[in-house]
């Protein structure tokens, strides 16, 4: 349906919150937020092997399992880390996000459903999902 990129989420009071351009080398004097879930997903692994690929991983200062969490550990200025860009729609958000050259990450947005759940008026439910939905960058 859609497809969305993961941005660098920095607090209003991060001196990255001013840059124009941000390279993955600017945040070697960060502390990262990453996620640690129980099932390491396809996003978990991209962004360990490039901590890794920089030597960031020792910048990792916490971890949490959801994008709520991330956001508002960075909101509460303890670290940078990297949101999908739907988290810019948060209200009352004390963050900017950022894109990072060397970062192309992209999510994609769908709907499923087992085929033979009898769930009535499912071209709706896509239909109105799709009318969400930000088309990709």
């Amino acid at each position: 349906i859609a497809q969305g990129r993961y941005l660098l989420a920095v607090a209003r009071t991060n001196r990255l919150a001013e840059q124009g351009e941000i390279a993955i080398d600017d945040l070697r004097g960060e502390k990262i937020i990453a996620f640690n879930r129980k099932n390491l997903s396809y996003t978990e692994r991209y962004f360990n092997e490039k901590f890794e690929e920089y030597d960031l991983t020792r910048n990792i200062a916490y971890s949490c399992d959801d994008t709520y969490s991330l956001v508002s550990l960075v909101s509460a200025g303890l670290g940078i880390g990297f949101a999908p860009e739907w988290t810019e729609g948060l209200p009352n958000r004390a963050f900017e996000l950022k894109a990072v050259r060397g970062i192309d990450f992209r999510i994609g947005l769908g709907v499923a459903w087992n085929k033979e759940d009898p769930t009535a008026s499912r071209d709706d439910i896509v239909d109105i999902a799709r009318s969400l939905a930000r088309p990709g960058r």
